[in-house]
């Protein structure tokens, strides 16, 4: 059957953007991708990744050069503040026998290995450029960019993140993104011998975990509650994080809490969480990603259901006999698997700051596992 669209528009560099882009390229797509960022930069600390993610990875072919720069593990240990291990999840290992459950890596180093693929798959890549005007027909869309040019596309996909401008201009009453209440500290440290996989302890509002990121360092995250979005001045973050890990007496918490400093890469984020309604495309407009479905990292899973979301797009049009058919399919692919997530991760916000039924959290967490461990 042959591929109901010949040229594709890709707004937004992220990774969901750039996984489309890999993925339209294997079926010999012509892809522009536009990203405003002229230096397409990553920013943040580490990020964490489950047996799906690695799944997906697998599928785009950059499993190895993400074992290579990264970090991979089975498990996930639970403990309390001082130290006892009390839960182990299991991280299944869902991208073959020889790949790790578990893994994590910085943002930037990924954000290079798929910016790496994304090139090397031949799709043309305009950095510093985006949108200005998207109008459409029943057999195209013209776009205008903010260098002048314009140009005719089969198909527009908007992957340009939590504050999309493409959502904006195509779904004008879409929801916004919503703090939660809570907010996720991160920092990077050199890695000791002990520390192998992920670990997390479990204290009465505060949320700390350790995970590797490559031979040499880990990241520390701490999530907290704070009832209100207010401004943080950077200046108080190194104070605000060792105060954070003060009442935790485990001795790895309290050496880490040592080591930080002024070279730690400490950042703070609000959390916000969307979720757009259906549908996720008008005529030959679609979104995917956090453009609609941003989620907390509760469950480690926003960057793999962004990736997700793109190998089935790319599947669907190699599948598909009409754009019409392929995008019907992909949101009924998509949407209860990124609905269940994008949820469930806000419940295990709520449970944590109402220091709630501790029952109900574990199984909420082991319920999305099991669902994500799922084909997609």
């Amino acid at each position: 059957m042959a591929v109901p669209v010949k040229k594709v528009l890709i707004i937004g560099g992220g990774f969901s953007g750039m996984a489309a882009a890999i993925q339209l390229r294997k079926q010999d797509i012509d892809v522009d991708v536009v990203e405003i960022d002229p230096g397409w930069r990553s920013y943040g600390a580490g990020i964490s990744l489950g047996g799906a993610t690695m799944r997906a990875l697998v599928q785009l072919g950059v499993i190895d050069a993400f074992l290579a720069e990264g970090a991979a593990s089975d498990g996930v240990e639970i403990h309390i503040p001082t130290g006892q291990k009390v839960a182990e999840l299991p991280t299944p290992r869902l991208a073959g026998p020889d790949v790790p459950g578990n893994g994590a890596v910085m943002r930037p180093v990924l954000a290079r290995i798929l910016a790496d693929a994304t090139r090397a798959s031949g799709a043309n890549v305009r950095l510093g450029t985006t949108f200005t005007r998207i109008e459409q027909d029943a057999g195209g869309v013209d776009v205008t960019f903010t260098d002048g040019t314009t140009s005719r596309y089969d198909l527009v996909i908007g992957a340009d993140g939590l504050y999309s401008k493409v959502r904006e201009a195509v779904f004008p009453d879409a929801p916004k993104p919503q703090y939660t209440g809570q907010g996720v500290w991160r920092a990077v440290l050199p890695r000791p011998a002990d520390i192998n996989g992920t670990m997390m302890w479990l204290g009465p509002k505060i949320k700390p975990g350790l995970n590797p990121v490559s031979k040499d360092e880990m990241y520390l995250f701490v999530t907290e509650d704070r009832a209100t979005n207010d401004y943080i001045d950077p200046a108080e973050f190194l104070a605000r994080v060792k105060a954070l890990l003060a009442p935790f007496p485990d001795p790895r918490l309290q050496r880490v809490r040592e080591a930080l400093n002024e070279d730690s890469q400490i950042i703070y984020r609000p959390l916000e969480s969307l979720l757009m309604p259906s549908p996720w495309y008008k005529g030959r407009v679609v979104l995917i990603g956090d453009t609609v479905h941003a989620t907390t990292p509760h469950m480690a899973s926003g960057a793999c259901i962004g990736i997700e979301d793109a190998l089935v797009l790319a599947d669907e049009l190699a599948r598909a006999g009409s754009v019409d058919q392929a995008l019907d399919r992909y949101l009924a692919r998509r949407w209860e698997r990124c609905r269940m997530v994008v949820q469930n991760s806000s419940r295990l916000g709520e449970i944590e700051i109402a220091g709630g039924d501790k029952e109900e959290h574990a199984r909420i967490m082991r319920a999305t596992l099991a669902a994500l461990a799922a084909p997609i």
